[in-house]
């Protein structure tokens, strides 16, 4: 690292040594045995060196490394990181109807889960209510089924929210959720501003990744937009939107890209909000990401730490962020249900401590660790808690938590972070150059890349060249899966619409569709923000298909444009 007590003589020295120990111990090594392989490389193809020296840090500033706390936040976002309280332990869950995942959540926070995470199911994720025609076969199966405010009850029931954050998994009809937490939070008599948690409601990489949206890319950004602005005045301690890199990383993208891609659409987020007038110092500290863990240990650790240095760079230098708040990259982090296996799927245990574990030596804020059994369905209860108590074997056990950023200073990870910095600004500055993340989304630019790196990585296992335990290498040809997994309830559905019915009987109707007219003419005006009508309409008992139907017919659908 560039600093005096690297002086010209010394560089020269150990230049001198490394000459010497490749010209000697290395060359009659290898003349004995040669190496596995002619070039090694991460996961994500960046080279790797045989070994890395204090010549790999000579041209890294000091400011670069920084201290925890401190900008550019290479080294953590705070200042004492885990010594003062270790990651939130967040495991997902979502099945069933709003009671179903209420049981669950009690179970995990019995067993020391630290804060909440909810999975919906697919036609709330897609907004359509249990009953369409859409939603036969999904009410329940994949996540919780939510169709309108008596749901969000039934699925907080007994949980004070004051005491523990929920981070809720939604994208396209993110903004309804969160009105209904909103609107639920109101009825118990919560204060907004000591509720803490998450929305996701990060739509951009729905479009280049995960592939579930309702609405055209500018009107959905629009309500990524008014829920932020809504949150930076109503929810203080509340992230609005969680820019996500996890769904990019599990359809296929190399890790370079998880972030590159992610730190494009959060940049696109902030410009958005800009030009409503709202100082980037208002809304930003409140902007959260979520990244996956892959197996790719060291890289995983590097690319954490460029991430934040990379967010640091671009509020600081782009948006003028003043606010140390607003320069903090803070994430969630998953490991790899990709990587995931139901051969031999116990081995799943393994892939999941290591990913984890490169996560919390990365500096995740909240971590969810995925259950053995996940390659078959939603993870059994027993499969959860194995799950939660590998986050607490490494927070009590091992005393990885009690040195802030131990791999700082290592020649591989710095060097690594360094690389990883210089190739995400490589790929953003690409961006730029071509008109913007929307605009390459649109063309198909960012799913290409994303397709591309899979199809490398699929013809690499299918030859053998990456290694996957259990299925293309020590395969046992006779196996059987003696496994319990879990059961769908085939009661779900005449529960949840049991419920429905009853809130539509319930409510008046003629006060839900005045309000819906008002939200159609409140999105024909780009200046309003449409938080407050929707938080109106879910109290008067308006259901997710309601609303969502009515802006269909303001902004229509959106169509991808297919890439091969």
């Amino acid at each position: 690292m560039t600093d005096s007590s690297h002086n010209r003589s010394e560089v020269d020295t150990l230049a001198q040594q490394l000459a010497a120990w490749e010209q000697a111990e290395l060359k009659a090594f290898l003349d004995r045995q040669a190496e596995r392989r002619a070039q090694f490389e991460t996961y994500g193809t960046i080279p790797v060196q045989r070994v890395y020296t204090a010549l790999d840090l000579q041209d890294t500033p000091l400011e670069d490394v920084g201290l925890p706390g401190q900008y550019p936040y290479t080294r953590g976002p705070y200042p004492t990181m885990y010594r003062a309280r270790t990651w939130t332990m967040r495991q997902i869950a979502g099945f069933g109807t709003g009671e179903d995942t209420n049981k669950r959540f009690k179970y995990l926070i019995a067993n020391g889960q630290t804060g909440l995470s909810v999975d919906f199911d697919m036609p709330t994720l897609m907004g359509y209510d249990s009953d369409h025609p859409m939603s036969v076969g999904e009410v329940g199966r994949e996540g919780v089924a939510i169709d309108s405010l008596a749901d969000m009850e039934a699925l907080f029931e007994g949980i004070d929210l004051e005491q523990i954050s929920v981070s809720l998994t939604i994208n396209p009809s993110a903004w309804i959720l969160l009105a209904m937490f909103v609107a639920f939070a109101e009825q118990r008599g919560y204060d907004l501003n000591k509720l803490s948690g998450t929305i996701q409601a990060d739509i951009l990489k729905e479009y280049m990744a995960q592939k579930e949206w309702i609405y055209p890319i500018q009107p959905s950004v629009r309500l990524v937009r008014d829920g932020i602005t809504y949150c930076a005045r109503h929810m203080k301690r509340f992230n609005p939107v969680n820019i996500s890199g996890y769904h990019i990383s599990e359809a296929g993208a190399s890790p370079l890209h998880e972030v590159a891609f992610t730190l494009a659409n959060g940049i696109h987020y902030v410009e958005e909000v800009i030009k409503t007038g709202m100082p980037v110092d208002e809304f930003a500290p409140r902007l959260s990401f979520y990244f996956v863990s892959q197996s790719d240990f060291f890289e995983e650790i590097a690319k954490f730490r460029a991430a934040r240095r990379c967010w640091a760079k671009i509020m600081k230098n782009r948006f003028g962020a003043q606010k140390p708040e607003s320069m903090r990259l803070r994430f969630h982090c998953q490991t790899a249900a990709a990587s995931l296996t139901q051969p031999q799927y116990k081995n799943n245990i393994v892939r999941t401590s290591l990913q984890a574990l490169s996560a919390v030596l990365g500096g995740a804020q909240s971590l969810h660790t995925n259950g053995m059994d996940e390659a078959f369905t939603i993870p059994t209860e027993e499969a959860m808690k194995i799950a939660l108590r590998t986050q607490q074997i490494i927070a009590a056990e091992t005393n990885v938590a009690n040195v802030v950023d131990p791999l700082g200073g290592s020649y591989y990870v710095e060097s690594l972070t360094n690389e990883f910095e210089r190739r995400v600004f490589e790929v953003l500055d690409e961006i730029d150059t071509n008109g913007g993340i929307v605009k390459q989304i649109e063309e198909g630019w960012c799913q290409r890349h994303i397709s591309d790196f899979a199809y490398q990585v699929a013809l690499k296992k299918q030859s053998g060249e990456k290694q996957v335990i259990g299925v293309n290498a020590f395969v046992e040809k006779d196996e059987t899966f003696d496994i319990e997994t879990h059961d769908y309830n085939p009661e779900t559905v005449e529960r949840q619409l049991s419920r429905l019915k009853r809130v539509r009987a319930e409510r008046d109707e003629p006060t839900v569709q005045a309000l819906l007219a008002r939200l159609q003419a409140v999105v024909e005006d780009e200046s309003q923000n449409v938080m407050p009508v929707t938080i109106e309409l879910v109290k008067a008992g308006a259901t997710m298909g309601d609303i969502v139907e009515a802006l269909r017919e303001v902004w229509g659908s959106y169509r991808e444009t297919p890439v091969f």
